[in-house]
Formats: structure tokens, C-alpha cells, sequence
């Protein structure tokens, strides 16, 4: 069986190799907000990006001057304001997308939809305007609904490559290796654990009995632990109070999953992540599974191998929902 999602965040804190042939520039679009600063601040550090160009409607030249203070390479650009968008996206190999407004106490990703919705949309379609062969990582919730929203958009503008539109699901996969490595006494950064599905509630399954290194729960643990994995954003809202999302472990998954694509895109081989693409692996149209990134984005789905009896009903339970979530996103870009 392959290794799925085996990726780990890169950096040079963690021995990455700063040898490579290209150096490529990199789009944060919110990087003035609760998870794109952060995010910016992980990637100022990446030896794989020479120019780090940052856009949102505010504050991002305070947020371009602090970093750019930073004793690394990448030389940083600030960009504020619709009229600077297309400046901030020409040349960009990647385009990471985090703008739009966090969950708040009460609120579910599909509360998001309406403000949300309408910002991946305008922003992508800026995006396959400037940059159409950039790869696009789709952080902004509902992923389940933007991400089909971006793709729409591409298909109109007549620029659509499946491989390059992807919702960044790494943050499922960041908590789950976190609470089993605690359940089990494990070495964090020796623990993989693959989630497919979605990115929100019941869509979010996380394949435990896949999981390296293996372990094992009964019944009532197991449940448990799934529904804190699938829940864990709402944890962190519920915790901050009013304060925000989970922004600083976004910013790290979103980073993390960044750096394993510009690897790949550099000549890496063998690195894979799981993300939220357009999928025939399931009655959905996208899916999350593991993927081989490589110089076009995705190369390769990997799907998701043999399911224990509990993993198939989490699927069959998802299924409704996340085609529901799919389908909104679909409509909201038709009209």
C-alpha cells in the first residue's frame, strides 16, 4: 500500500534542502488577515520562493514592510486594493487563497457560503485572467462549495486544468497526526494519518486504520477520536470566544502543504499530500485523497485503498452532504 500524505512541513528548521534549480513566486491573496499573516510569515522563510507578493483590500503594505524585514531571501511585495490585484498575481507560479471572513461561536462553514463564495470568485477569476497556469490552493471555507466555485470560473475563462485547482484539506490531516501521536504516546512527527472526504463536519474522514504507524482503538475511542478530528475547527472557535478561527494551525497545514508542492513542481519526486480535487473516485464530483504532486500540480490520484467497515459508513454518511456542498458552489458560480 502506498504511503499516503507522508509529506511534512519543510523548512530549514527541518533539515529541508535549499538545493534546487528554481526559485518561483508566490501569491498570498488575505494576507493581511488572521491566517494570511501567518502564513506569510511561515513562507517568508521557504528557500524554494524568491518573491513572495502579498494582496489583500487592507493593511498589507505594514504587513509587506514587517516582513520584509526578515533576514531571508524572498523578496516581498505588498499589494492593497482591487486596482493592485492583477500586479500582485502577475508571474506567480502559486496562488494561495485565505481571504474571506472566520467562523464565529454558533457558526458553520456554510454560513461562510454567501461572503465567501463571492470573494474566491472574484479572485479567481482575476487569477485566470493573470496567471492561468498557476497553480491555485484554495484555503477560503466552505472548501467543499469554493472549490468547485474556482474551477467554474476557470472552465468560463476558458483556462481549466483539473490539476491546478486544489482545496488545501492538510490541516484535517495535521490534527489527526497530533491527536493520535497523543493518544498513543507517539512521536508526532513520525505519525501519518490520511483523511479523504471533504473539509467541513461529517465530510472530514480520517482513515485511522491506515494510519502509520499502525494502531489500533476500540469501538468507543475510535468514534471519539473521529469526531474530534471532525470537529476540531470548531474547538478552536469555541475556545477563542468571539477572537476567531483556527488561524495559526491553518497557517502552518497551508504552509506546510505549500512548500511539499513547490518540491514537487521543482523535480521532487514521490511527494504527496491530501487535497480536495475533481474526483471520479466516488459519486462526488471533487473528493480529498492522497495525491502525487509534481510539476503541473497534481499528477496523480492515489485514491484512498481498502476502508475498515466503520471508514465506508463515515463515507456513506458524508456522501449527502458533501455532494450538497458541491452542488451549491457549482450553482452560486452559474449564477
Amino acid at each position: 500500500m502506498f504511503r499516503s500524505c507522508a509529506a511534512k512541513v519543510l523548512s530549514p528548521a527541518r533539515g529541508f534542502s535549499t538545493t534546487t534549480q528554481q526559485l518561483n513566486k508566490v501569491a498570498v491573496l488575505g494576507a493581511a488577515g488572521g491566517i494570511g499573516q501567518p502564513l506569510s510569515l511561515l513562507l517568508k522563510t521557504s528557500p524554494l520562493i524568491s518573491r513572495l507578493s502579498l494582496f489583500d483590500i487592507v493593511n498589507t503594505p505594514g504587513v509587506a514592510a514587517d516582513l520584509s524585514h526578515i533576514e531571508t531571501p524572498a523578496h516581498v511585495t505588498g499589494h492593497q486594493g482591487p486596482e493592485q490585484l492583477n500586479e500582485a498575481l502577475e508571474g506567480c507560479d502559486v496562488v494561495l487563497i485565505p481571504a474571506g471572513v472566520p467562523r464565529k461561536p454558533g457558526m458553520t462553514r456554510d454560513d461562510l457560503f454567501n461572503t465567501n463564495a463571492g470573494i474566491v470568485k472574484n479572485l479567481c477569476e482575476a487569477a485566470a485572467k493573470t496567471c492561468p497556469n498557476a497553480v491555485i490552493g484554495i484555503i477560503t471555507n466552505p472548501v467543499n462549495s469554493t472549490v468547485p466555485i474556482a474551477c467554474e470560473v476557470y472552465k468560463a475563462a476558458g483556462v481549466y486544468d483539473w490539476r491546478k485547482i486544489i482545496g488545501v484539506t492538510t490541516l484535517d490531516i495535521v490534527r489527526s497526526n497530533t491527536f493520535v501521536a497523543e493518544k498513543k504516546g507517539l512521536d508526532v512527527t513520525s505519525v501519518n494519518v490520511p483523511v479523504i472526504g471533504g473539509h467541513s463536519g461529517i465530510t472530514i474522514i480520517p482513515l485511522l486504520s491506515q494510519a502509520t504507524p499502525a494502531v489500533s482503538f476500540d469501538d468507543e475511542v475510535l468514534e471519539k477520536l473521529t469526531d474530534r478530528i471532525q470537529n476540531a475547527g470548531t474547538e478552536v472557535v469555541n475556545a477563542k470566544a468571539g477572537a476567531g478561527s483556527a488561524t495559526l494551525s491553518m497557517a502552518y497545514a497551508a504552509s506546510r502543504f505549500c512548500n511539499s508542492l513547490l518540491e514537487a513542481m521543482n523535480g521532487k519526486e514521490g511527494v504527496v499530500e491530501c487535497a480536495f480535487v475533481q474526483s471520479d473516485l466516488t459519486e462526488a464530483a471533487y473528493f480529498a485523497s492522497p495525491v502525487l504532486l509534481g510539476k503541473n500540480g497534481v499528477e496523480k490520484n492515489l485514491g484512498f485503498g481498502s476502508l475498515s467497515d466503520y471508514e465506508k459508513q463515515l463515507v456513506a454518511k458524508a456522501m449527502p452532504e458533501l455532494v450538497g456542498n458541491i452542488k451549491k458552489g457549482e450553482a452560486f458560480a452559474a449564477s
